[in-house]
């Protein structure tokens, strides 16, 4: 995700058990055949906080089975302010100079999703699609919702700068083997969240003053220092959200709200500072 410095893809599965392989197939019997199209949702929030607990709202909302969910739930936004994001697992220590955030004035959060950390901020879209696991079989797994997911997107890219993209690791998107696309997943038992960010004209020079080299790095990499690792797009955010929801096939807008469940994960994790620096 955004201006990542790791490389593998990152997933969190609180309570993920095995599937039944015919699931889909089944939900798909149970909803008469109905044809289910992508909706994009366009609220966002003021802080990175609330924007990091709307992810998770959202998926909870698709978990529910809310009306409109179920040909999966498109979002995009973008700070306004710089700030570094670790994954459910990552050791401050390792992956981040907190002594440099805090005399920068840089927040640093954590997310519900695996994967390295970024820094986020102006010139960098962050996105997220909450998808129904019963809506395509290769949702079932989380290599199979990679490969589903990341082409997508790859495809998306690609027609909005008109270079050639690929997917390098297991969910980076690259363009010459440099690095402007990183993703995550987070998975429950009925919905899982793919979230991550484009490059597009963010101010990467930060990146190297508040993030070490990272503890873990995908093979493409080649020990390469930050700055001869990522890059900018240089294309608008508008382009960018046109070609996304072109790819996805979205139809329209969902109109469902996540203001009490945003809420309720800003009380119990993303407004807690134990939350973020927990380890």
């Amino acid at each position: 995700m955004g201006a990542a410095v790791g490389g593998r893809f990152g997933v969190a599965i609180p309570g993920h058990g095995v599937r039944r392989a015919g699931r889909a197939e089944s939900v798909r019997r149970r909803s008469g055949g109905r044809r289910r199209t992508m909706k994009v949702f366009r609220a966002e929030w003021s802080t990175p906080e609330e924007q990091l607990a709307a992810d998770e709202a959202l998926l909870d909302a698709c978990e529910a089975g809310e009306a409109g969910t179920e040909g999966g739930v498109l979002r995009f936004y973008e700070s306004a302010t710089p700030c570094v994001v670790v994954g459910y697992g990552n050791r401050l220590a390792t992956e981040v100079d907190v002594a440099a955030c805090d005399a920068a004035g840089v927040p640093v959060l954590r997310r519900a999703s695996g994967g390295g950390t970024v820094l986020l901020g102006p010139g960098c879209l962050a996105y997220a699609v909450v998808l129904p696991v019963g809506l395509d079989p290769a949702l079932e797994t989380v290599t199979g919702t990679n490969r589903w997911v990341m082409e997508r997107n790859r495809a998306a890219l690609e027609a909005a700068t008109g270079l050639p993209v690929v997917i390098r690791g297991h969910t980076d998107l690259a363009v010459d083997e440099w690095k402007f696309s990183g993703n995550a997943q987070r998975r429950r038992r009925r919905a899982v969240l793919f979230h991550g960010t484009f490059l597009l004209g963010m101010d990467l020079e930060p990146v190297a003053r508040l993030l070490p080299p990272p503890s873990s790095e995908p093979e493409y990499r080649r020990g390469r220092a930050h700055g001869a690792f990522i890059r900018n797009l240089g294309v608008s955010s508008d382009r960018v959200r046109g070609a996304m929801e072109a790819v996805w096939g979205v139809t329209g807008e969902w109109t469902g709200s996540l203001g009490e469940r945003v809420a309720g994960w800003m009380g119990e994790r993303y407004g807690r500072r134990e939350w973020h620096r927990r380890f």
